[in-house]
């Protein structure tokens, strides 16, 4: 990485947000921009008084940062809604890495949550990375997660290519269903065929699994698959608490129907409950 965007409302999970970038950009020797947007619908005064506030405390952060980290650092403010003004701010500075924190304070409206966040990833062409969880060096264990489909595959290489994951441990998660224990049949199957079936299908997901890291030369990464008893983002938070990891990763792009895991519910639903950190990979531009 050389470049990272830094987008923050100043609130105290923004400085989450920070701190993870400055270790990045620091690991990587990247530089930093830092962006604050202000909505401009609002009265003209309180837009400038905002964008003079908000100039003022990029700037002491800039200094922070080069004087005490030795991170080199540009600052931007943007007037327009928060989404679009972090998506313009990408497009125009090609950074490597867009970071984001989850929410602003409590007595102003939510920024970088729900539909807003989604709505950013959707817009951007460059990884997001959501910064929730309180930042105590290189991430130690990434659970990545696949559906199996030639974006996630692309999205994972593009993963490898950032080297976010450096020295962390790497599992590969993939959650399958399997149509016929859903309720509408699985009255008309004993539980002893019930668990046959699923014991089938578990192995089919695994070799499929297996396959899709050989042929996407994905090296060396612990596999699980998971049924999807539940929706898809339940499935990848229960095995991020039990594998201990501090960092999920979902390609925005999937499959669409039963095999979706991506942009959509599942990716807001993890992006807004999740306490540790989620990185978003949309696909190559052009592949």
């Amino acid at each position: 990485m050389k470049k990272i965007l830094l987008a923050t409302d100043f609130s105290e999970r923004s400085d989450r947000a920070l701190r993870r970038a400055t270790l990045l950009a620091r690991q990587f020797g990247a530089s930093l921009a830092l962006i604050h947007v202000v909505d401009d619908d609002q009265p003209r005064r309180i837009v400038e008084a905002e964008q003079e506030e908000a100039g003022r405390l990029l700037r002491q952060m800039a200094a922070t940062l080069r004087d005490v980290d030795g991170v080199e650092c540009e600052t931007r403010v943007i007037l327009a809604s928060p989404f679009a003004g972090v998506a313009a701010a990408a497009a125009d500075l090609a950074p490597d890495l867009l970071v984001i924190g989850p929410h602003r304070r409590q007595i102003l409206r939510d920024v970088f949550i729900g539909t807003t966040a989604e709505r950013t990833i959707r817009l951007v062409h460059c990884p997001v990375l959501m910064v929730n969880a309180a930042p105590a060096g290189p991430y130690r264990h990434v659970l990545q997660t696949t559906d199996l489909s030639d974006a996630s595959r692309d999205a994972l290489r593009r993963l490898a290519a950032l080297e976010i994951v450096g020295a962390a441990r790497s599992t590969l998660l993939h959650v399958f269903d399997a149509p016929a224990l859903r309720l509408a049949f699985s009255h008309a199957m004993p539980k002893d065929g019930q668990e046959v079936y699923l014991a089938d299908e578990t192995r089919q997901a695994a070799l499929a699994l297996a396959g899709f890291v050989s042929a996407s030369g994905l090296g060396d990464v612990r596999q699980i698959v998971r049924h999807k008893t539940t929706a898809a983002q339940h499935e990848i938070l229960k095995v991020a608490e039990a594998e201990a990891a501090d960092l999920i990763v979902l390609s925005t792009h999937g499959r669409t129907g039963l095999t979706k895991l991506l942009i959509g519910s599942v990716t807001e639903h993890v992006l807004t409950a999740s306490s540790v950190d989620v990185l978003a990979i949309p696909p190559i531009l052009g592949a």
